[in-house]
Protein backbone atom coordinates (compact mmCIF):
# COMPACT_ATOMS: atom_id res chain seq x y z
CA UNK A 1 0.00 0.00 0.00
CA UNK A 2 1.26 3.48 -1.15
CA UNK A 3 0.68 6.96 0.11
CA UNK A 4 3.95 9.04 -1.13
CA UNK A 5 3.92 10.29 -4.93
CA UNK A 6 6.41 11.78 -6.81
CA UNK A 7 4.43 13.63 -9.84
CA UNK A 8 7.11 13.98 -12.20
CA UNK A 9 8.13 14.07 -15.99
CA UNK A 10 11.35 15.83 -16.88
CA UNK A 11 9.50 17.44 -19.72
CA UNK A 12 7.82 20.79 -19.19
CA UNK A 13 3.64 22.03 -20.44
CA UNK A 14 2.38 18.19 -19.77
CA UNK A 15 -0.04 19.22 -16.94
CA UNK A 16 2.28 18.03 -13.92
CA UNK A 17 1.24 21.07 -11.72
CA UNK A 18 -2.29 20.72 -12.75
CA UNK A 19 -2.54 16.80 -12.07
CA UNK A 20 -0.51 17.35 -8.34
CA UNK A 21 -3.12 20.02 -7.47
CA UNK A 22 -6.09 18.38 -8.86
CA UNK A 23 -5.85 14.58 -7.64
CA UNK A 24 -4.43 15.92 -4.08
CA UNK A 25 -7.88 17.87 -4.38
CA UNK A 26 -9.82 15.07 -5.22
CA UNK A 27 -8.12 12.64 -2.72
CA UNK A 28 -9.24 14.78 -0.22
CA UNK A 29 -12.78 15.15 -1.17
CA UNK A 30 -12.72 11.32 -1.39
CA UNK A 31 -12.23 11.56 2.37
CA UNK A 32 -7.97 11.05 2.45
CA UNK A 33 -6.30 13.17 4.70
CA UNK A 34 -3.80 14.46 2.00
CA UNK A 35 -0.35 16.97 1.51
CA UNK A 36 0.46 18.48 -1.57
CA UNK A 37 4.43 19.61 -1.31
CA UNK A 38 5.66 21.84 -3.83
CA UNK A 39 8.99 21.26 -5.15
CA UNK A 40 9.17 23.62 -8.60
CA UNK A 41 10.97 26.72 -8.06
CA UNK A 42 8.05 28.53 -10.64
CA UNK A 43 5.62 27.57 -6.96
CA UNK A 44 2.95 26.86 -9.50
CA UNK A 45 1.35 24.56 -7.79
CA UNK A 46 1.38 27.29 -4.82
CA UNK A 47 -0.24 30.29 -6.56
CA UNK A 48 -2.76 27.50 -8.00
CA UNK A 49 -4.27 26.75 -4.58
CA UNK A 50 -4.43 30.16 -3.97
CA UNK A 51 -0.66 31.08 -1.97
CA UNK A 52 0.54 33.75 -2.67
CA UNK A 53 4.40 32.84 -3.64
CA UNK A 54 5.34 36.24 -2.66
CA UNK A 55 3.97 36.19 0.95
CA UNK A 56 4.87 33.35 1.88
CA UNK A 57 7.44 33.48 4.56
CA UNK A 58 9.32 29.83 5.62
CA UNK A 59 8.68 27.58 2.20
CA UNK A 60 10.09 23.68 1.22
CA UNK A 61 13.48 25.88 0.38
CA UNK A 62 13.81 26.00 4.18
CA UNK A 63 12.57 22.72 4.78
CA UNK A 64 15.33 21.05 2.46
CA UNK A 65 17.87 23.12 4.34
CA UNK A 66 17.27 21.98 7.83
CA UNK A 67 15.98 25.55 8.77
CA UNK A 68 11.98 24.49 9.45
CA UNK A 69 9.82 21.69 10.45
CA UNK A 70 6.95 20.78 7.89
CA UNK A 71 4.63 21.95 10.74
CA UNK A 72 6.63 25.50 10.39
CA UNK A 73 5.39 26.02 6.91
CA UNK A 74 2.55 23.91 6.46
CA UNK A 75 -0.61 26.15 4.99
CA UNK A 76 -4.16 24.74 5.14
CA UNK A 77 -5.90 24.61 2.18
CA UNK A 78 -9.18 25.09 3.78
CA UNK A 79 -11.71 25.26 0.95
CA UNK A 80 -10.37 22.29 -0.33
CA UNK A 81 -9.61 19.99 2.93
CA UNK A 82 -5.78 19.73 1.93
CA UNK A 83 -2.17 20.77 3.61
CA UNK A 84 -0.06 22.66 1.25
CA UNK A 85 3.95 23.15 2.10
CA UNK A 86 4.46 25.81 -0.51
CA UNK A 87 7.76 26.58 -2.73
CA UNK A 88 9.05 30.07 -3.85
CA UNK A 89 12.10 31.06 -5.82
CA UNK A 90 14.51 30.48 -3.44
CA UNK A 91 14.24 27.10 -4.00
CA UNK A 92 16.32 28.06 -6.88
CA UNK A 93 19.07 28.59 -4.21
CA UNK A 94 18.63 24.82 -2.96
CA UNK A 95 19.71 23.25 -6.39
CA UNK A 96 22.76 24.71 -5.70
CA UNK A 97 23.39 24.69 -1.80
CA UNK A 98 22.33 20.76 -2.04
CA UNK A 99 24.75 19.83 -4.81
CA UNK A 100 27.79 21.36 -2.42
CA UNK A 101 26.72 19.21 0.28
CA UNK A 102 29.47 16.53 0.46
CA UNK A 103 26.80 13.50 1.49
CA UNK A 104 22.99 12.75 2.29
CA UNK A 105 21.81 15.77 -0.38
CA UNK A 106 18.95 13.38 -2.22
CA UNK A 107 18.32 12.47 1.46
CA UNK A 108 16.66 15.83 2.82
CA UNK A 109 12.89 15.26 1.82
CA UNK A 110 12.62 11.76 2.62
CA UNK A 111 13.87 12.94 6.26
CA UNK A 112 12.38 16.13 6.80
CA UNK A 113 8.96 14.36 6.15
CA UNK A 114 9.92 11.52 8.43
CA UNK A 115 7.80 12.72 11.68
CA UNK A 116 4.89 13.72 9.56
CA UNK A 117 4.26 11.31 6.78
CA UNK A 118 1.99 8.86 8.83
CA UNK A 119 -0.16 11.80 9.46
CA UNK A 120 -1.21 11.73 5.94
CA UNK A 121 -3.08 9.12 3.48
CA UNK A 122 -1.52 10.80 0.58
CA UNK A 123 1.34 13.01 -0.25
CA UNK A 124 2.48 14.41 -3.26
CA UNK A 125 5.13 16.12 -4.84
CA UNK A 126 5.08 18.59 -7.47
CA UNK A 127 8.64 18.39 -9.02
CA UNK A 128 10.15 20.60 -11.14
CA UNK A 129 10.52 19.91 -15.33
CA UNK A 130 13.78 17.87 -14.69
CA UNK A 131 15.41 15.52 -13.39
CA UNK A 132 17.82 17.84 -10.73
CA UNK A 133 18.77 17.54 -7.30
CA UNK A 134 14.82 18.97 -6.51
CA UNK A 135 13.10 15.87 -8.34
CA UNK A 136 15.74 13.41 -6.79
CA UNK A 137 14.91 13.97 -3.57
CA UNK A 138 11.58 13.59 -4.40
CA UNK A 139 12.19 10.31 -6.12
CA UNK A 140 14.05 9.17 -3.21
CA UNK A 141 11.25 10.26 -0.59
CA UNK A 142 8.16 8.48 -2.49
CA UNK A 143 6.69 5.29 -2.80
CA UNK A 144 5.38 5.27 -6.44
CA UNK A 145 6.05 7.60 -9.69
CA UNK A 146 3.08 9.14 -11.29
CA UNK A 147 3.59 10.23 -15.01
CA UNK A 148 1.45 12.95 -16.61
CA UNK A 149 2.12 12.42 -20.52
CA UNK A 150 0.66 14.33 -23.23
CA UNK A 151 0.22 11.79 -26.16
CA UNK A 152 3.13 13.33 -28.70
CA UNK A 153 6.32 11.41 -29.87
CA UNK A 154 8.79 13.59 -27.70
CA UNK A 155 6.41 12.78 -24.67
CA UNK A 156 7.77 8.78 -25.21
CA UNK A 157 11.34 9.86 -24.98
CA UNK A 158 11.52 11.42 -21.88
CA UNK A 159 9.23 8.47 -20.25
CA UNK A 160 12.37 5.97 -21.61
CA UNK A 161 14.50 8.46 -20.18
CA UNK A 162 12.09 8.75 -16.49
CA UNK A 163 12.18 5.16 -16.65
CA UNK A 164 15.90 4.71 -16.63
CA UNK A 165 16.67 7.05 -13.66
CA UNK A 166 13.87 5.34 -11.46
CA UNK A 167 15.51 1.57 -12.29
CA UNK A 168 18.89 3.35 -11.16
CA UNK A 169 17.54 4.58 -7.75
CA UNK A 170 15.73 0.97 -7.39
CA UNK A 171 19.69 0.10 -7.31
CA UNK A 172 21.14 2.07 -5.48
CA UNK A 173 18.93 4.91 -3.35
CA UNK A 174 15.15 3.54 -2.88
CA UNK A 175 14.15 -0.02 -4.12
CA UNK A 176 10.74 0.18 -3.50
CA UNK A 177 10.39 3.25 -5.61
CA UNK A 178 8.71 1.82 -8.95
CA UNK A 179 5.69 3.76 -11.55
CA UNK A 180 2.60 3.58 -9.60
CA UNK A 181 0.81 5.29 -13.02
CA UNK A 182 1.25 6.51 -16.82
CA UNK A 183 -1.59 9.58 -16.99
CA UNK A 184 -2.74 10.89 -20.62
CA UNK A 185 -3.59 14.64 -20.22
CA UNK A 186 -4.37 17.46 -22.23
CA UNK A 187 -5.81 14.46 -25.01
CA UNK A 188 -7.85 15.60 -27.51
CA UNK A 189 -9.73 12.35 -29.28
CA UNK A 190 -9.37 14.31 -32.49
CA UNK A 191 -5.99 14.63 -32.99
CA UNK A 192 -4.39 11.28 -35.03
CA UNK A 193 -1.02 11.71 -33.29
CA UNK A 194 -2.79 11.80 -30.07
CA UNK A 195 -4.78 8.33 -30.74
CA UNK A 196 -1.28 6.79 -31.96
CA UNK A 197 0.74 7.51 -28.96
CA UNK A 198 -1.88 6.19 -27.05
CA UNK A 199 -2.19 2.92 -28.57
CA UNK A 200 1.65 2.87 -28.16
CA UNK A 201 1.45 3.71 -24.52
CA UNK A 202 -1.72 1.10 -24.25
CA UNK A 203 1.03 -1.60 -26.01
CA UNK A 204 4.09 -1.15 -23.88
CA UNK A 205 2.86 0.49 -20.91
CA UNK A 206 -0.40 -1.44 -20.19
CA UNK A 207 0.15 -2.41 -16.12
CA UNK A 208 1.11 1.34 -15.46
CA UNK A 209 -1.20 3.15 -17.64
CA UNK A 210 -4.55 4.36 -15.86
CA UNK A 211 -7.02 3.83 -18.02
CA UNK A 212 -8.46 7.41 -16.89
CA UNK A 213 -7.84 9.61 -19.62
CA UNK A 214 -7.40 13.92 -18.87
CA UNK A 215 -8.93 15.62 -21.37
CA UNK A 216 -8.19 19.42 -22.66
CA UNK A 217 -10.53 21.25 -21.17
CA UNK A 218 -11.01 25.03 -20.62
CA UNK A 219 -12.64 25.38 -17.37
CA UNK A 220 -9.52 22.88 -15.88
CA UNK A 221 -7.11 25.42 -17.44
CA UNK A 222 -9.26 28.50 -16.29
CA UNK A 223 -8.59 27.32 -12.05
CA UNK A 224 -5.44 27.94 -11.57
CA UNK A 225 -6.03 31.41 -12.38
CA UNK A 226 -8.91 31.39 -9.64
CA UNK A 227 -6.42 29.69 -7.04
CA UNK A 228 -8.48 26.53 -6.91
CA UNK A 229 -8.68 23.07 -7.64
CA UNK A 230 -10.94 22.25 -10.70
CA UNK A 231 -13.40 20.60 -8.44
CA UNK A 232 -14.02 23.81 -6.92
CA UNK A 233 -14.20 26.03 -10.19
CA UNK A 234 -16.65 23.94 -11.79
CA UNK A 235 -17.18 20.59 -10.48
CA UNK A 236 -18.89 18.56 -13.53
CA UNK A 237 -16.18 20.59 -16.14
CA UNK A 238 -14.73 17.25 -18.15
CA UNK A 239 -11.60 17.74 -16.21
CA UNK A 240 -12.83 17.66 -13.00
CA UNK A 241 -14.99 14.58 -13.29
CA UNK A 242 -11.34 12.97 -14.89
CA UNK A 243 -9.47 13.66 -11.96
CA UNK A 244 -12.06 12.56 -9.89
CA UNK A 245 -12.17 9.31 -11.73
CA UNK A 246 -8.37 9.55 -11.21
CA UNK A 247 -8.31 9.80 -7.95
CA UNK A 248 -10.65 6.61 -7.49
CA UNK A 249 -8.27 4.87 -9.86
CA UNK A 250 -5.85 5.77 -7.71
CA UNK A 251 -7.13 4.05 -4.64
CA UNK A 252 -8.93 1.26 -6.60
CA UNK A 253 -4.82 0.31 -6.94
CA UNK A 254 -3.78 0.49 -3.75
CA UNK A 255 -3.51 3.97 -2.14
CA UNK A 256 -3.04 3.48 1.80
CA UNK A 257 -6.25 3.67 3.51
Amino acid sequence: MKRTFAVANRKGGVGKTTTAINLTACLAQMGRKALLVDLDPQANATTGCGVDRDAVGLSTYDLLMGNASPADIRVGIDSAGFDLLPATAALTAAEVELLQLDSGRELRLRDALADVSFHYQAILFDCPPSLNILTLNALVAAEGVLVPIQCEYFSLEGLSSLVGVIEDLCAHSNPDLEISGIIRTMYDGRNRLARDVSAQLQKYFPDELFRTIIPRNVRLAEAPGFGVPAIQHDRLASGALAYAALAGELVRRGLSE
